[in-house]
């Protein structure tokens, strides 16, 4: 294709998948994040950063596509996003790969959900993902410090079953719908089966080769836990908000993959464990 792939939060856990799908397939790419240091270094970085304006149009300039993520854990992905979706169309970009949540098309008042409107309404040709929770939030994410510190895993999940799905199939779905120009087209993933936080710790410990401990912990405990790593307020309640969501069994609905798009079924969480080195992240 003409043009660059341009990918927002490329050093992120997704966003470096992201990268890495693009290249494995031949395309062209460029980086945008704050610290163009820790980028791959296999292709363009430019600096990149939703509170700085002057950043958004150079990053664009020449880009054919745009995978476009939201700061993790931000209410005002809204305000962050808007600018970038009005510079994406005024440079020309032909389609926009947005990376929403799951479940957030059944509240309207969702940050992200008020994104893809703002996507959907831009008149550039769209893609919108709704992926699950990370399988990586348990090998490089939020929970692999304590499941490599204290062989534990500490959540306000209750027994809630969340259908994780990895990161590395999100990247195939996105780079998949640029390469075949699948726009107009809104899809949920989701890993092939939900499991619990007991199941998530079992399958990790066979894995692994240690006995990993799924802790459930109250909301409070978990917010606390959060600040005290200097998690900021407005953060730690949209923490709260999502295992909320995890508790009342909305993460554990299972959507169709979309096979037609990538030619092959989702990772299973088992599978994504077995080809982890849980010393230090995933093969």
């Amino acid at each position: 294709m003409d043009g660059w792939i341009l990918v927002t939060g490329a050093t992120g856990t997704l966003g470096k998948a992201v990268v890495a799908a693009a290249l494995d397939a031949g395309l062209s790419v460029r980086q945008a994040v704050r610290d163009t240091t820790r980028a791959n270094r296999a292709t363009e970085a430019v600096h990149f950063d939703y509170a700085d304006a002057a950043t958004i149009v150079p990053a664009l300039q020449g880009a054919s596509a745009v995978v476009l993520q939201a700061p993790p854990l931000d209410a005002n992905a809204p305000k962050l996003l808007g600018p970038v979706v009005t510079a994406a169309k005024d440079a020309g970009v032909q389609q926009i790969v947005l990376i929403s949540a799951f479940g957030v098309n059944h509240n309207e008042q969702a940050p992200m959900r008020i994104v893809e409107h703002l996507v959907i309404d831009s008149g550039v040709p769209y893609t919108i993902l709704r992926p699950n929770f990370f399988s990586e939030n348990f090998s490089e994410g939020p929970q692999a410090g304590t499941i490599q510190s204290q062989n534990a895993i500490f959540l306000a999940a209750a027994d809630g079953k969340t259908s994780f799905i990895s990161v590395k199939d999100i990247a195939a779905v996105a780079i998949a719908a640029i390469q075949q120009k699948a726009t107009g087209q809104e899809i949920d993933l989701t890993g092939p089966e939900a499991l619990d936080h007991n199941e998530v710790a079992k399958i990790i410990s066979d894995a692994s080769g240690r006995t990993i401990t799924y802790h459930a912990i109250t909301s409070e405990q978990m917010s606390e836990g959060a600040q005290s790593y200097g998690m900021p307020e407005p953060m730690v309640a949209y923490l709260g908000m999502l295992y909320g969501v995890v508790r009342a069994g909305h993460a554990a609905g299972i959507a169709p993959f979309p096979e037609s798009l990538v030619g092959r079924q989702p990772t299973s969480f088992e599978a994504f464990a077995k080809q982890t080195n849980w010393n230090g992240g995933a093969n």
